[in-house]
């Protein structure tokens, strides 16, 4: 990735990061909107733009209003960023936080099961086990 590139995708990550701390008017876009990344082509002319929208019930409905917003965000961001072209904004929903949350809840169930689980019996010796793991062969 070129300097320019990286300097780019920072400016509009922050710009978007602004316009949405600002609020929208619509009321499809609400929820607990999460900029998860910005990554721009190499050829600078598309932004793709990841978010994650909790409650997961609102995210299509979300998802809906942030692409017919596209234009008024890019052009709220193209005041903030100086740039002679902006590239053309792409919103997608990115799972990737849930499916880390599911995950350690998966976790955090396994071990209070493993909590409260009583201890498992001690094991009894089996004859001739013991022998054979301490005979170890001829001493060299």
């Amino acid at each position: 990735m070129t300097h320019r590139l990286e300097q780019l995708t920072s400016a509009i990550d922050r710009g978007v990061r602004e316009v949405f701390a600002r609020g929208f008017s619509d009321p499809r876009i609400s929820g607990l909107i999460t900029i998860t990344s910005v990554r721009v082509l190499p050829d600078l002319s598309q932004a793709i733009i990841n978010v994650s929208v909790l409650p997961q019930e609102k995210e299509q409905l979300t998802l809906h209003g942030l692409e017919s917003a596209t234009k008024h965000i890019r052009r709220e961001v193209g005041e903030l960023v100086n740039t002679r072209t902006l590239p053309h904004f792409t919103f997608r929903l990115d799972n990737a936080i849930k499916k880390e949350a599911a995950l350690l809840k998966e976790l955090d169930k396994v071990r209070q099961d493993l909590l409260t689980r009583p201890p498992p019996p001690p094991e009894e010796p089996v004859e001739g086990a013991e022998k054979a793991s301490t005979d170890e062969g001829p001493a060299a």
